[in-house]
């Protein structure tokens, strides 16, 4: 439903009878737009009657010392002319050269400040503005210049009285325009006091109730200020004698005046009215004041003058009636009646609007005005009365109404309305414009609101148009309708959004139409979030002396400006050093008496303002008692009023403080139908509040409680408040994680969240769903189910794109269109494989594989990937041949190529291609083979030194475990260490490939030597192994050494051997563990330098690996990751296993594909070159070192 305003049809009554119905109908009628400014400008085009802007008042008073200026400013298109009348006849400005007219306005400027007098120009003046369309008259103005007169002169005897009698003084003024302002001084120029003794009455007299000897003096002066020309007057000095007499004789009271027991009084309508009674006697009388059957109006009345007036403002006709003042004293008292009588010039009831209409519309005018006595009502058209006007048929004159039917372009005048009686008169023009005008609107294109959330917004859509136009709203580019249940569409076109949010962002459309066009407008609302006290300043006590901090932490829109200023006791924060404010703290140091107070923080942006505040308290320093502080105890007496379908008005009672000021109160509710037990948060207000409106949701069944919170914490929850059943509506939100996903080739599975018992706004909760095919031009096709969660499409086609729309619904009707979702029915296995694949071999460990893509439509599913299976189908050297395991590696997305890392050098290697989707793999393609070059070899498997003599030393080796190629030979590398562990000569030897033992003469006796030993292929040298091993000691030497005293056959030399071996067992056991103890160690710098020159980092983008899976191992596709800039890999558990190319594992492949990483043992460096071994030394080996 769009939201418009429609004009009213209007109909001319038959007769008298229905006139009442017939004005409410025509009252509405177009009022045209009289703005200045923009709205104008699109109006310049517009023919309308002249309408009075400005004018003098009715009673002009002027000052005769200056030139006299009676204004008329009118407005009209086109342009009204001017004329005057001067006391009823016309008055021509042309024969005056006195008198102008001010350019394009009837202003007159009257120049008597050069020549002439301003009693020459007095008289009544009268503006007539006149086009083509009627004439608007003024006010008849009265021009009267003011006067100031002299008092006359006359001779004032000296006065003497006795002390005690009453005395009035005369002051008689003479009379000015405007009257005079009276007030007596001496002098000195120095007013006289005055007292509930002496006082000045309403026509200026001055009265004493009974006078005093202090009041004698010779200048009581009477001055008259006359206001318009700032000119004062005196009366001659009024001498006064007191003369003291023997014995003052005490008097009841009597009126000086007003005289008599009664007098009337006439005032007007609107008027003050100042009733005044003053009394003598001694001693002084007290005047007091009431209405006889009636009371005083408290707002209205005032007492003035020591009470002897009474003043009532802005009296009507209720006030009439009699009010009697009373004075008295000790000896008496008197009272004296006065007769109100409220009379009242006209005042409107209704005065006449300006009417717009078009041809062949219906329309009135209305003059109602009240008065006592009641006012004639008169018409006037274009100035001259109707009566003499020219007939118009489509005009009826009905006592103050003017009736119009069917009017016509000549139709337009503008009509005076005249109410008068004896006491005054009104004069409203108002004019009849006929005009066919298509809409038009009048506020500003584009124009820019920004509203603070759940604050009211109002966009304009001023218009303008005859016929009155339609008026529709529109959000957003798509034109969405809006409803009234959420906007209020006022009758100038306004938009109201009552309770704005975040989704009200947007833009709005304004159309206005009627049968002769349409013209629209667009502005723009921008929803800000609202400024919130996040902390609030907190209640505090403190003694003097101390320093005390208020925290105010605030949360605003982040694109509005955020001013925070702090006041104590709703001023400014004292000019001290003491008080200073930083981001959120006011610190106030050296806390004296007078920082006591209320503290408020006050959070200010372009469109809101918050506040805060706390009481800070201050105490002697001196201990006192301290007070029990605690939570508050729970809140009580909760009660529902104002209970509406989406809101109701929540009220409680606060329970004690128990000595902390209550913070705030929290309020939850429990919803009974859906979730009995379990309480939610609803909201929370300021611990000053002790009620709260409270927005609620359909088909809910609540109960509501409070808890309050204080600096100590909160309390116990209240009891809880009655129930109270919302009533059901339709749903106002759709499943949310609607999606579409095929779990078999043929059918489409629709899932979705389903809505809580909370969320479905009434009974019978079900849901729509709808789908068709996304490239197709079928309709949608819907179904209803229950309250599930899945809906299963059979019979689909594979792997097709559909769009999916899930709409919830209860009894009372359907949540909003919900926007559709894109799914795809099931997948199914791949059709075609990969083709064209080929290998290139980048080295013994690496190789790149490249292959086509397959068809895009041959995969049936969400493409994942691709598959390289490949495994060692034998050595090239045909030497170790068995069938190795199948590896995978993993590409995702749409790769086209990939890396095999981590192949053994001098092999024979197979793989296939498939590709992966959803579903599974699809088929292989055609097996392709490929060898790896030789790489260096490992290193020899063992190495023993055996049948060690006085001069040679026999090498066992076996053959490295990993050859990578054909063996050429081997090279042994040995040198002696003397006794200070000095390394002497290295000699170099080569032994040939099918050897595994040699023996080495000539060497020295006695003598350790060191060996470093390693096999070569094509491909170089490959990793060495090092040993150690001595040479025997001299026979003859030993032989002369058992010719001497055989002290190993002495005991204590036995026992010391004993003791050394011992000792000698445990530092090798512990050399032994720590040597042999679980971690890593480095990889000689030389093994390095001897790393297969194949084997070097790629840049990123030359080469991609996948992923490493198991053969059996179908699981789905892990996201592939590519080699880091080190090429570092993991090592498996098993020789044939493949490393993975994954990030932060340390280690590089040789040539041989063996893992060279950091192992656990001794590092040893070769003095002049070689390569060298890291294996743990035997026992054996240990031992021989301490030979």
């Amino acid at each position: 439903m769009q939201l418009k305003i429609m004009p009213k049809k209007k109909h001319l009554p038959a007769g008298r009878a229905p006139l009442i119905l017939f004005l409410c109908q025509v009252i509405s009628a177009l009022e045209v737009p009289l703005d200045h400014g923009g709205k104008a400008k699109l109006l310049e085009d517009l023919v309308q009657p002249p309408t009075i802007t400005q004018q003098s008042p009715k009673d002009y008073i002027i000052d005769p010392r200056e030139n006299i200026v009676i204004q008329c400013e009118a407005k009209g298109k086109p342009p009204p002319s001017f004329s005057w009348t001067q006391n009823g006849t016309h008055f021509d400005i042309d024969k005056d050269p006195l008198v102008t007219m001010k350019p394009d306005s009837g202003t007159l400027i009257i120049n008597i400040m050069s020549e002439g007098k301003a009693e020459t120009y007095e008289g009544v003046y009268q503006c007539t503005a006149r086009n083509e369309r009627g004439a608007a008259i003024s006010n008849n103005i009265v021009v009267r210049p003011s006067r100031s007169p002299l008092w006359t002169k006359e001779k004032l005897e000296p006065m003497t009285l006795q002390n005690g009698q009453p005395l009035v003084l005369p002051c008689r003024p003479p009379v000015g325009l405007p009257p005079p302002i009276i007030f007596w001084m001496d002098n000195s120029f120095q007013r006289l006091p005055q007292s509930e003794r002496v006082s000045q009455g309403l026509n200026g007299d001055l009265y004493f109730s009974n006078v005093l000897p202090e009041d004698t003096r010779e200048d009581y002066i009477c001055y008259a200020r006359f206001n318009h020309t700032q000119t004062i007057q005196q009366k001659q000095p009024i001498s006064v004698k007191v003369i003291s007499a023997k014995s003052n004789r005490e008097r009841p009271p009597t009126f000086l005046t007003p005289e008599g027991n009664a007098s009337n009084k006439e005032e007007l309508r609107g008027n003050v009215l100042s009733l005044e009674c003053i009394a003598e006697g001694l001693p002084t009388p007290v005047v007091y004041w009431i209405k006889e059957d009636g009371t005083l109006p408290i707002n209205r009345t005032f007492y003035r003058n020591f009470q002897k007036t009474l003043q009532i403002i802005q009296v009507s006709e209720a006030d009439s009636g009699n009010y009697q003042c009373i004075a008295k004293n000790a000896l008496g008292a008197i009272h004296h009646t006065i007769s109100v009588t409220v009379k009242a010039a006209p005042y409107w009831i209704m005065a006449p609007q300006n009417l717009v209409l078009s041809p062949g519309e219906d329309g009135a005018l209305i003059c109602r005005a009240n008065g006592n006595p009641k006012p004639t009502i008169s018409w006037l058209s274009n100035g001259v009365p109707i009566e003499i006007a020219p007939d118009d048929p489509s005009r009826k004159i009905d006592g103050d109404t003017i009736i119009f039917s069917n009017v016509q372009e000549r139709s337009s005048a503008v009509y005076q309305c005249n109410a008068s009686n004896e006491y005054g008169y009104l004069l409203a023009n108002a004019f009849v414009n006929v005009l066919a005008e298509p809409p038009r609107i009048l506020t500003s294109a584009n124009t820019h609101y920004q509203v603070i959330a759940n604050r009211p917004a109002f966009l304009d859509c001023a218009f303008f148009g005859s016929p009155l136009p339609t008026i529709e709203w529109f959000k957003g580019a798509k034109g969405n309708a809006l409803h009234e249940d959420i906007y209020v569409l006022h009758e100038n076109g306004t938009l109201g959004i009552p309770v704005p949010q975040k989704e009200s962002t947007g833009t709005y459309t304004c159309v206005a139409k009627n049968k002769l066009g349409m013209a629209k407008n667009e502005v723009n609302l921008e929803i800000k979030d609202p400024t919130r006290i996040i902390k609030q300043p907190e209640y505090a006590v403190v003694q003097r002396g101390s320093t005390v901090s208020f925290e105010c932490k605030v949360k605003h829109d982040h694109t509005l400006i955020l001013t925070v200023t702090w006041l104590k006791d709703d001023h400014e924060l004292p000019s001290d050093g003491r008080f200073t404010v930083d981001k959120d703290q006011l610190v106030v140091a050296d806390v004296g008496d007078d920082d006591g107070g209320t503290y408020t923080c006050v959070a200010n942006t372009t469109l809101d303002t918050v506040s805060a505040s706390a009481v800070l308290g201050v105490v002697a320093p001196t201990p006192t008692p301290a007070p029990i502080y605690d939570v508050p105890d729970p809140p009580f007496d909760l009660e529902l009023t104002d209970q509406l379908d989406k809101s109701v008005q929540l009220s409680w009672t606060p329970g004690d403080d128990n000595n902390s000021p209550i913070t705030k109160f929290i309020i939850e509710y429990e919803d009974a139908m859906h979730e009995a037990g379990l309480w939610h948060y609803q909201t929370e207000v300021p611990g000053t509040q002790t009620r709260a409106q409270l927005k609620l949701s359909p088909y809910v069944n609540y109960s509501f409680r409070v808890m309050a919170e204080n600096s100590l914490g909160r309390s116990l929850p209240s009891q809880p408040s009655e129930q109270y059943l919302t009533k059901a509506a339709e749903p106002d939100k759709n499943p949310m994680t609607v999606e579409g996903l095929g779990s078999e080739p043929d059918n489409l599975v629709i899932t979705w969240k389903p809505l809580n018992g909370f969320e479905s706004n009434g009974p019978g909760l079900q849901y729509k769903v709808s789908w068709r095919q996304k490239d197709g031009d079928d309709e949608w096709t819907s179904v209803v189910v229950a309250n599930v969660s899945k809906y299963i499409v059979s019979g689909t086609p594979t792997f097709v794109p559909y769009l999916i729309k899930v709409q919830a619904l209860n009894d009372v009707g359907f949540a909003p269109e919900p926007a559709a979702v894109m799914g795809h029915s099931g997948e199914d296995l791949p059709m075609v494989a990969p083709r064209n694949v080929h290998v290139n071999v980048l080295n013994g460990t690496l190789a790149e594989v490249h292959w086509d893509p397959v068809p895009l439509k041959s995969i049936r599913g969400h493409l994942q990937g691709y598959r390289i299976y490949y495994w060692k189908a034998q050595s090239s050297s045909k030497r170790n041949r068995r069938h190795m395991e199948k590896k995978i590696l993993i590409f995702q997305g749409s790769k086209t190529h990939g890396m095999l890392p981590g192949l053994e050098p001098f092999s024979h290697y197979m793989l296939n291609v498939r590709v992966v989707n959803g579903k599974g793999e699809g088929p292989a393609s055609p097996d392709k083979d490929f060898n790896t070059p030789e790489g260096v070899p490992s290193a020899p498997s063992a190495l023993k030194i055996v049948n060690p003599t006085l001069d040679s030393l026999t090498l066992e080796w076996d053959p490295p475990r990993h050859p990578n190629g054909i063996l050429t030979e081997y090279t042994l590398k040995y040198q002696p260490i003397n006794s200070t562990h000095e390394l002497g000569p290295l000699i170099d030897l080569k032994i040939p490939a099918n050897k595994t033992r040699w023996t080495l003469k000539n060497l020295n006796f006695s003598t350790r030597y060191k060996f470093y030993f390693y096999a070569q292929t094509s491909a170089g040298s490959g990793s060495q192994i090092t040993e150690e091993a001595v040479t025997t000691v001299d026979e003859g030497k030993m032989a002369m050494a058992s010719r001497q005293v055989d002290i190993a056959t002495q005991g204590w030399f036995i026992g010391l051997m004993c003791a050394v071996a011992l000792l000698i067992l445990i530092l090798l056991i512990v050399c032994f563990i720590r040597r042999n103890k679980g971690g890593k160690y480095p990889v000689k710098e030389k093994e390095d330098a001897h790393a297969d020159p194949e084997i070097q980092p790629m840049k990123e983008d030359d080469g991609t690996f996948g992923e490493y899976s198991d053969a059996e191992d179908h699981k789905p596709l892990k996201k592939g990751s590519r080699t880091p800039s080190d090429r570092t890999v993991k090592k498996e558990d098993s020789d044939d296993s493949l490393v993975d190319y994954g990030e932060g594992v340390n280690g590089q492949f040789n040539e041989d594909g063996s893992f060279i990483g950091q192992y656990s043992g001794k590092k040893e460096k070769e003095p002049a070159e070689g390569n060298e071994s890291s294996e743990a030394p035997s026992p054996v080996n240990a031992m021989n070192s301490f030979v």
